[in-house]
């Protein structure tokens, strides 16, 4: 009886240590089980925030304050743009309509049309916009010819929004470059470049006010170089340099300008229904001829009073079997004289129809647009050394230019 009791007093202690002891084992299980288990998704703990460096925050502040540069079209218009004007042109037409005193007067046509006759006008308006930009603080601009060609009023109006009275001091058509000239007190200037270095590729840019449209940028390359009057379309004595920056009715008389924003052109023509085309007077050009313009208010050109066509294998061809032109030439290359005007410095040389132009002040001559040009860049009185070919032979012939004529001999 003392042992039964003796067991069941020593019994209770020990299961409830094997408990406990089953407990741990089972506890240390699960442990191990849930480190190795291929499911369990392990949390990383979160980094602590490094503190920043004062150094590094100032760099970041810097950099948010820096601003991206400016392309170069962008540095170009802010140094030339205010300098670029609106011109409004206008100018008084009679009306093609306009109906003869003697049917006015007339009774029965009177009594048909009433007083509707008297209210028809003899006049007209027309109005025309384009281009210009400011070379001196004296306030003389340089513009287009045809821009205010017959012009009886013309305003011209900045990018600040002055809008002043402009009065033209001179034109030239044969090379389409107007000077105008306003009075006004800080005037801004444009910078002149040169267009004598250009280059094919090279950036171009035009600013005007096409199609009503002020202060209108475009952006392109100058895609030629020395194109002539003939190759456009038009009877002008220019060297046009050619641009695809977009040049479009409104654009005339606008500066075309490098990539350091200088002007290197005159924006003048457009080839109709092309697309991408664009022409502008060199700059050095229209500074020649606006000096003579500011100066004389009129252009001292030189002159020669030949008529002339380049020679190439096919016009040789078609001169030689011309029975009528009574010419026979032995020359592929070169200028034929056509026709030499009485009395002009180059029939007092000695000039004559037939003879071949193959070198000018000993240049090689090629074409009929070369000598014009040359004979352009000279000024009255000078003196010229030509070779022609006449008959096969050489021979040398020294002209000394006059002032070309307000109309060409017939």
């Amino acid at each position: 009886m003392r042992d039964s009791n003796k067991k069941s007093r020593y019994r209770q202690p020990l299961i409830y240590a094997s408990m406990l002891l089953l407990g741990v084992i089972l506890g240390a299980w699960a442990v191990v089980s849930g480190v190795r288990s291929p499911n369990t998704t392990a949390i990383t703990p979160l980094p602590q925030v490094a503190s920043v460096s004062p150094a590094i925050a100032q760099d970041s502040d810097k950099a948010k304050s820096i601003s991206v540069p400016r392309n170069y079209v962008v540095d170009a218009v802010n140094r030339t743009g205010p300098a670029v004007v609106r011109i409004n042109a206008s100018r008084t037409v009679a009306n093609n309509q306009q109906i003869p005193d003697a049917f006015l007067e007339d009774p029965m046509f009177r009594q048909f049309f009433g007083d509707q006759l008297q209210r028809m006008p003899r006049e007209r308006v027309e109005r025309g916009t384009g281009s210009g930009f400011i070379i001196n603080k004296e306030g003389d601009i340089i513009t287009n010819a045809h821009v205010v060609s017959g012009a009886d009023k013309v305003t011209v109006i900045l990018k600040d929004g002055r809008q002043i009275e402009g009065k033209v001091i001179g034109s030239d058509e044969l090379t389409d470059v107007a000077v105008i000239q306003v009075k006004s007190d800080n005037l801004p200037t444009v910078s002149i470049g040169s267009s004598a270095s250009l280059q094919t590729g090279d950036w171009a840019i035009a600013i005007g006010n096409p199609l009503g449209l002020d202060n209108t940028v475009t952006a392109g390359i100058v895609s030629a170089i020395g194109r002539k009057s003939g190759q456009i379309g038009v009877d002008k004595r220019v060297s046009f340099i050619q641009t695809d920056a977009a040049i479009n009715p409104g654009n005339s008389g606008g500066p075309l300008l490098n990539q350091n924003g200088e002007v290197i052109g005159v924006n003048t023509a457009i080839i109709q229904g092309a697309q991408g085309l664009g022409f502008a007077i060199p700059i050095e050009t229209a500074q020649r001829i606006a000096k003579q313009l500011i100066q004389n208010g009129k252009v001292s050109r030189a002159y020669l009073g030949i008529q002339m066509v380049t020679v190439d294998p096919n016009v040789k061809k078609r001169v030689n079997q011309d029975s009528d032109l009574g010419i026979q030439i032995s020359e592929d290359k070169g200028v034929l004289i056509t026709r030499v005007v009485d009395d002009s410095p180059a029939a007092k040389a000695g000039a004559k129809r037939g003879d071949v132009i193959v070198k000018f002040d000993n240049q090689d001559i090629l074409t009929a647009d070369q000598v014009t040009q040359l004979v352009e860049d000279r000024a009255v009185g000078d003196k010229i050394r030509m070779e022609v070919k006449r008959n096969g032979q050489t021979v040398a012939l020294n002209v000394e230019t006059a002032q070309f004529p307000q109309k060409f001999p017939n």
